[in-house]
């Protein structure tokens, strides 16, 4: 016995025999369209328990169609395929209400399982349908990782589900959360970030929830924190990872209690907040050495996202050029295009700064150099390395710093003949590495802390807290 009648449309006849012959082997009943008038015909009468349809068909949009089908036959599932696969295309097709949206090419066993899902969950769920005005794509990326994550974020966005990003440096994880805000049900209230590695420390707190005047030295007035300032929006913590322990247990009483109060003040204040973490960090890694409290990183971490590093998706680089080159032209920058050499050569690149190391890179491609097709000759003096660097040049570095770690490890083992060194020497190692190594990029930029971040591939706030931390001495030129 069927399953199911699944009612499928697209103009492409390859797709719908494929869709046919996978269906039908699953158990269902299949009928076939390549327009979307016969499809709506279908509909109308009341045919099938399911739709799969192609957004772009040749006489009308599935969006344009998806408000007619949901209002005629509202429980009726429905599931869009696209090859316009940008993360616009997943918010849109949850945005009309549709039940899943699968780029193309799709994986059939994938189908096969959504299909099943559909036809047996609870019907009457009706997905909210509040459109986004706008033509603008905050994410850019077709691959198969991208795609991933277009689709948990459209499943998110009428939500108040808390959310943990993860990523390396310049992976944009604040552009994430601010997707998250401005495409979900809390895009009228404001969006307020703070970055916890840029913050004192003994500040952090007052910062978040505000404090009276009175509270502290200095403290003359009395001054709203983030959590009020982002009321019945979104905040959206950067670098969880370096809160403090103190003000880990204060962020979780308002996780747990949905109140708080200020530095100073005594009476409880609800707050209505969504909260979106994000870290470069291994947080599992900084509860096991007590640095993050568990309890805390179980209430942040309810939707977990990874964002994958540019040389995970090197696929996306052509795509993320063009953006990239579109954004400096409308900031009155000449229009440029980049040849398949060039563009070979930025795939192979390792980026250790993300997309942000290659959306500074367009920027001054665009503001440089006056040839309007820019050549591989031009990338290779940009990225100082004509070629993916090699295993042998990794390896060569690695036995440099190797040798010197080891004559340097076994003097200072010396020192206390057949005991052992006190704890610490792991941080103790690290500081003698990055102190020359910060001094040295800036030194290279002439002191210029924004180009020495973009040098050695971390953010911005990042480096200042290392220069801090470090007491690295930066040099301030006068003219």
């Amino acid at each position: 016995m069927p399953q199911g009648s699944i009612l499928v449309a697209d103009d492409d006849a390859a797709i719908r025999t494929v869709l046919n012959q996978a269906l039908s082997r699953a158990g269902y009943e299949v009928r076939s369209t390549g327009n979307a008038a016969t499809l709506w015909r279908w509909v109308s009468q009341g045919d099938g328990d399911l739709v799969i349809t192609d957004v772009v068909m040749p006489d009308e949009n599935a969006f344009d169609m998806l408000p007619r089908i949901k209002k005629a036959r509202p429980e009726l599932p429905v599931v869009v395929m696209s090859a316009q696969n940008t993360f616009m295309t997943a918010i849109r097709a949850s945005e009309k209400g549709a039940y899943e949206y699968l780029p193309k090419p799709f994986d059939l066993k994938e189908l096969i399982a959504i299909v099943g899902r559909a036809l047996t969950e609870p019907k009457g769920k009706a997905r909210r349908n509040d459109e986004v005005e706008t033509d603008e794509i905050p994410l850019v990326g077709r691959s198969p990782a991208m795609q991933d994550i277009y689709r948990v974020l459209a499943r998110l966005m009428q939500t108040d589900l808390t959310v943990m990003i993860s990523g390396e440096s310049g992976t944009g994880k604040e552009l994430v959360a601010r997707a998250l805000h401005d495409y979900g049900k809390r895009r009228s209230g404001p969006f307020v970030a703070i970055n916890m590695a840029a913050i004192p420390r003994d500040l952090i707190e007052a910062e978040l929830f505000g404090h009276e005047k009175g509270a502290f030295t200095g403290a003359q007035a009395r001054s709203s924190g983030r959590f009020e300032q982002a009321e019945g929006g979104t905040l959206f913590l950067d670098e969880i990872g370096d809160m403090p322990m103190e003000a880990q247990t204060r962020l979780l009483r308002v996780l747990q209690q949905g109140e708080y109060t200020t530095v100073g003040g005594r009476t409880a204040i609800k707050t209505d907040v969504r909260i979106v973490a994000a870290t470069n960090k291994d947080l599992r890694l900084a509860i096991q050495q007590g640095l993050f409290r568990e309890d805390l990183f179980f209430r942040l971490n309810v939707v977990p996202i990874r964002l994958p590093p540019l040389r995970e998706r090197s696929e996306d680089v052509p795509d993320l050029v063009r953006h990239f080159f579109t954004l400096a032209e409308r900031e009155g920058l000449p229009p440029k295009q980049i040849d398949v050499a060039a563009l070979d050569r930025l795939k192979r690149y390792r980026w250790p700064g993300n997309i942000r190391e290659l959306e500074n890179l367009i920027r001054r491609l665009a503001a440089l150099y006056p040839q309007e097709m820019i050549g591989a000759s031009i990338i290779d003096a940009e990225l100082s390395q004509p070629e993916t660097t090699s295993l042998g040049e990794d390896a060569a570095v690695s036995e440099t710093l190797g040798g010197s770690m080891e004559r340097h490890l076994t003097a200072y083992f010396s020192e206390f003949g057949d005991g052992l060194p006190p704890p610490g020497l792991y941080h103790r190692i690290l500081r003698e590495v990055e102190y020359p190594l910060i001094s040295a990029a800036l030194a290279a930029t002439r002191g210029n802390q924004i180009k020495a971040a973009e040098l050695l591939g971390v953010n911005r706030n990042t480096l200042r807290k290392k220069i801090r931390d470090l007491d690295v001495q930066v040099l301030r030129l006068t003219r």
